[in-house]
């Protein structure tokens, strides 16, 4: 599922410890998109974390948010769980940087669905934004 596996270069890590890991989306819809996730399994953000585990990873998610808006220009940045038991059942929240001026029809959901498209994206560039991302959070400790 992330860096270190074959086929998922583009997945760069951008935060790990031991509970939480926090990467780079395979697939992007917006520039600086990033998924944060607990490393053991969990499907439902509310019944299945106790507060503390719960504010445990809204403390990631927002230090990543964080982040991504120091290197990744936005007017918005969007917060958000999604899954599915029939398919994505792992509890992830992405974290999605809205560019400025993007259109309204082209913002909320419509920004985050890859039937709408995916961004041109490289290795390389996954590479440095995944380091630029790394760098952010250093300074923020």
């Amino acid at each position: 599922m992330v860096e270190g596996k074959p086929g998922y270069d583009l997945e760069q890590i951008v935060y790990e410890d031991e509970q939480h890991i926090a990467f780079l989306d395979r697939y992007p819809t917006m520039p600086g998109k990033v998924l944060v996730a607990p490393k053991t399994h969990v499907e439902h953000v509310v019944r299945d974390l106790d507060e503390d585990a719960y504010l445990r990873l809204m403390t990631i998610v927002r230090r990543i948010a964080l982040a991504v808006e120091q290197v990744v220009p936005s007017e918005r940045t969007y917060l958000l769980t999604l899954g599915s038991q029939q398919g994505n059942s792992h509890l992830h929240w992405h974290i999605v940087a809205l560019p400025p001026e993007t259109p309204y029809e082209q913002q909320q959901y419509h920004a985050l669905m890859t039937e709408n498209g995916v961004i041109p994206w490289t290795l390389e560039q996954a590479v440095t934004l995944a380091h630029q991302l790394r760098t952010a959070l250093a300074r923020r400790r």
